[in-house]
């Protein structure tokens, strides 16, 4: 490879890294300016000024720090619970052969083609029957079936080799034993993705946490990201901060778990 096809490519890559960290530098550059720096365009903020950072961990109207921690709980839980209830179905589908077995997975893929707004007010109605409103449980709960999570996890395991599990069939081991032994240690990639999926998913949720969250308390970090902009005002500066601060644990999760994650993509992409 000559030098110059080199140079074009490393100029290619830098233009493109440049192009996709544009909207992070307009956020640091609006989190650290003013409304008129925004609205003026300038590269700079002309008096920098990090004091958005601490306005906005100080105003009890938007609880920001509760919102993170019921933002990152909300994920977790609803990320172990996907796992937890879509990687042992995934494998059912995959492995065990049963009447109507197609048919059924045949249903759990239709529940994607249902927009998620039509099942909005039964589910609402179910969450306040049981006096979940405004509580974990409420936000948790109904999020927790992921037909994509059990699409991803089966179509793993029917290109999961199926030697190993009838060789420890041979020596004595049950089904049980094979699942926990065999087929969920190798798992781990197509997990991690399903996990990242799930959880970046839930972080970003707004329409459900905006019904069922009615007490501030309750909120998450998109309900408050929203309440900055009101219909008299648009706290940009606040807006832009908060917003840097959302996206702080879902980069530094990408970070550690991007090659568990590409993995698991590239995994799940090929199966047949």
């Amino acid at each position: 490879m000559n030098g110059a096809v080199r140079a074009g490519r490393y100029l290619l890559l830098i233009g493109l890294a440049a192009l996709f960290l544009l909207p992070l530098y307009l956020l640091v550059r609006g989190a650290l300016g003013t409304t008129m720096d925004v609205a003026t365009g300038d590269w700079l903020p002309r008096a920098p000024d990090g004091g958005a950072f601490r306005r906005i961990f100080s105003d009890e109207t938007r609880p920001l720090a509760r919102a993170l921690v019921n933002s990152t709980t909300v994920a977790l839980l609803q990320t172990a619970g996907t796992i937890a209830l879509a990687l042992p179905a995934g494998y059912a589908f995959a492995r065990i052969r049963v009447a109507y077995a197609g048919k059924v997975f045949g249903v759990v893929l239709a529940t994607l083609l249902v927009p998620a707004a039509v099942t909005f007010v039964p589910t609402f109605v179910m969450v306040s029957t049981l006096g979940w409103v405004s509580s974990l449980r409420g936000l948790v709960v109904p999020g927790l079936f992921q037909a994509t999570a059990v699409f991803l996890f089966r179509q793993h395991f029917l290109s999961f080799p199926r030697e190993l599990e009838e060789a420890a069939l041979l020596d004595g081991a049950g089904p049980g034993r094979i699942f926990a032994s065999i087929a969920l240690p190798g798992a781990g990639p197509v997990t991690a993705a399903v996990a990242t999926i799930t959880f970046v998913g839930s972080w970003n949720a707004f329409l459900w946490p905006l019904v069922i969250g009615q007490d501030p308390q309750s909120w998450t970090v998109q309900l408050v990201l929203s309440s900055y902009i009101t219909a008299q005002s648009v706290n940009v500066p606040a807006m832009f901060a908060a917003a840097l601060v959302s996206i702080a644990p879902l980069l530094a999760f990408f970070l550690v778990a991007q090659r568990w994650i590409a993995a698991g993509v590239e995994r799940t992409g090929i199966s047949g």
